[in-house]
C-alpha cells in the first residue's frame, strides 16, 4: 500500500465518516483519487468502514469465550457461532482444535443463549468464559491508528471531539436499531439512505447520529484484512499478571505496534491480547522482546489463529 492508501485508512480509523475532500486536502491529492482508492479497497473486500456500539455505553457486557472441540468439529461450530448476532468476532486457533470468540450480552442477563448452549453442544469438550472488565486498546483504535503516515497535527484535523459518557446506559429505540443496522453494514452510508431505513428525515438522522457518537454509544471502525498491511501471522495471548502490575502492563501493551486488542479479563489469565505480525519470526521477536519486558507477567499462553470466520461483527 502506498502513502495515499495508508493515510486514507488511518484517517478513516480516526473517524469513519470523514469527508474524502478533507482527506484529499491533507494528503495533497484530488478528491477523486481518495474516493477511487477507497472504492477499490472496499470492492476487493480488504477494507470496510463499520459503525458499531460500545458495549458498556448501551448496557452490555463483553465475554471472551474459549471453546475446545473434538477433532474436525471446529469449523462447523465456528461458522454457527459467526452467524449468531451476539458474537463480535470468531477465530479458529491452536491448530484447529479451539475456537476463540467475543460474545456480547445484556448486563442484566445471567448469561447469553450462546454461553448457555455451548457446554451442551456435542462436539464441545470444554468451555471457559472470561468477562472483559477493562479495554486498554481496541474498539475505536486499531493498528491502523498508528501505522499511517499522518503527523500528529494532521491526525487532530480528523479527530472528532471525545465522547462524554453518560452515567446510565443509552436507551436505544427501534429507530436507533435501524440506523445502527445500516451503519453496521456500511459506516459511510449516506444520510438519504439512512433516512429511508429509519423513516426519519435527514436532519433527524444527522442529529441522532451525532448524539449517539457524542455519548460514546456509537463509534466507527475500519474492518480490514491484515494482509493489506503485510500482517500474516495472528495469535491470541493469555497472560497471567500480578494485580499490582495489571494497569501498567495493559498500558504498555496499548503502545506495542503488534497489538490490535488488549483487555483485562476475569479468570486465571487476566490479560488477553490479540497480536498481528508479519511472520512467525516476528511473532517470536515480539514474545521474547516487548512482551517479555512487561512487568508482573508470570505466565503466557500463545494460541496461533489459523482462520477468522467473523471480524467486526461481519461473517467472512
Amino acid at each position: 500500500m502506498d502513502r495515499v492508501e495508508l493515510g486514507l485508512l488511518q484517517a478513516l480509523q480516526i473517524y469513519g465518516r470523514v469527508p474524502f475532500s478533507q482527506v484529499a486536502e491533507v494528503l495533497g491529492v484530488s478528491d477523486q483519487t481518495v474516493a477511487r482508492r477507497y472504492q477499490a479497497l472496499r470492492a476487493s473486500g480488504a477494507v470496510r468502514v463499520v459503525g458499531t456500539t460500545a458495549p458498556d455505553a448501551v448496557g452490555e457486557e463483553s465475554w471472551l469465550v474459549r471453546v475446545a472441540c473434538t477433532p474436525g468439529a471446529a469449523d462447523g461450530l465456528a461458522r454457527a457461532l459467526a452467524n449468531r448476532p451476539e458474537t463480535s468476532w470468531v477465530h479458529i486457533a491452536s491448530g484447529g482444535s479451539e475456537i476463540v470468540c467475543m460474545v456480547r450480552t445484556p448486563a442484566q442477563a445471567a448469561t447469553s443463549s450462546v454461553l448457555a448452549r455451548l457446554p451442551r453442544t456435542p462436539p464441545v469438550t470444554q468451555v471457559s468464559a472470561h468477562c472483559v472488565v477493562h479495554v486498554f486498546f481496541g474498539g475505536p483504535t486499531s493498528q491502523l491508528t498508528r501505522s499511517g503516515p499522518l503527523t500528529r497535527a494532521q491526525v487532530e484535523q480528523f479527530r472528532p471531539p471525545d465522547p462524554v459518557l453518560p452515567d446510565d446506559p443509552v436507551e436505544l429505540t427501534d429507530g436507533d436499531r435501524a440506523l445502527l443496522a445500516e451503519l453496521g453494514r456500511d459506516g459511510r452510508t449516506g444520510f438519504r439512505e439512512l433516512a429511508a431505513a429509519t423513516g426519519w428525515s435527514q436532519t433527524t438522522v444527522r442529529r441522532r447520529l451525532g448524539e449517539l457518537r457524542d455519548s460514546g454509544a456509537l463509534y466507527f471502525d475500519v474492518d480490514f484484512t491484515p494482509e493489506v498491511l503485510g500482517l500474516r501471522t495472528a495469535a491470541s495471548l493469555w497472560l497471567s499478571v500480578a494485580p499490582r502490575h495489571l494497569e501498567s502492563a495493559g498500558a504498555a501493551l496499548a503502545g506495542h505496534a503488534e497489538v490490535g486488542f488488549a483487555a483485562a479479563t476475569t479468570g486465571p489469565a487476566n490479560l488477553y491480547v490479540s497480536v498481528l505480525c508479519r511472520h512467525p519470526r516476528a511473532l517470536y521477536g515480539y514474545l521474547t522482546g516487548p512482551l517479555a519486558a512487561l512487568p508482573g507477567v508470570s505466565a503466557v499462553e500463545t494460541a496461533p489463529v489459523i482462520r477468522t470466520l467473523k471480524r467486526s461483527e461481519t461473517t467472512v
